[in-house]
């Protein structure tokens, strides 16, 4: 579904992604691990077509090369950011209601989603940025999912969260999985990366360096996690 080929990506003279090239299936879970630093969020936003300062090609079944991010997002992609945008301005409800959907993708219902994500129901006449950390990740997948988007771009969906909310959105992501959307996601856990992602691309100062499955990773945890510092 998503191709990315020999992508570079500079923040002025320095250099960030060096020849990235990677591919994730229709239906798969993917994850991209790292250092800070690696380049992992400035490969999503590249994807997302929020940094411009890059070369190389995109695709989602089609070239993305030269959109537009609304473009992207059209095409069926959509971005769940670590900082969560969620409007501070707008309730629950007003947030959910708010992305127009694309084109060829199956947006979720807000009963479907309600369904889901039952606390988005309980806290629907909130404010958005009233809600817990936990409760604004699982409102900005939400949000998301009512576009219709096919491919989830999802930067460190579980950091800070409590061991509890990291199972509740492991059990999201694994359900949207089972609806046939597809996922690429930042994640540091490695344990909790290996029970819902099919495969991870770890990078190093910017370039893919390997493309593990889950019993690869798991026989070499030790050794990952003291390379990322974790």
């Amino acid at each position: 579904m998503l191709t990315v080929r020999d992508l570079t990506a500079n923040y002025g003279q320095a250099r960030v992604l060096r020849g990235v090239s990677l591919d994730v299936a229709a239906g798969e879970i993917v994850t991209l691990v790292g250092r800070n630093g690696a380049g992992k969020t400035t490969l999503l936003r590249c994807v997302m077509g929020l940094h411009r300062e890059q070369t190389g090609e995109i695709a989602l079944e089609r070239p993305l090369t030269g959109l537009a991010p609304h473009q992207r997002a059209r095409a069926g992609l959509g971005y769940v950011p670590d900082d969560r945008g969620i409007y501070a301005g707008l309730t629950v409800e007003e947030n959910l209601l708010l992305p127009p959907t694309t084109k060829g993708g199956e947006p979720w219902s807000m009963a479907r989603i309600y369904e889901t994500f039952p606390v988005l129901w309980q806290r629907r006449r909130f404010p958005g940025t009233k809600l817990s950390g936990g409760e604004q990740q699982m409102l900005a997948l939400a949000r998301v999912l009512r576009t219709g988007a096919r491919l989830l771009l999802c930067d460190e969906p579980t950091e800070g969260l409590s061991p509890l909310l990291v199972r509740q959105i492991g059990d999201i992501l694994r359900e949207v999985k089972a609806h046939g959307v597809t996922v690429l996601l930042i994640e540091q856990n490695l344990h909790f990366a290996t029970t819902v992602a099919d495969r991870h691309y770890l990078l190093a100062e910017g370039r893919v360096v390997e493309n593990l499955d889950n019993s690869e990773v798991l026989a070499r945890e030790h050794e990952l996690l003291t390379y990322l510092g974790i």
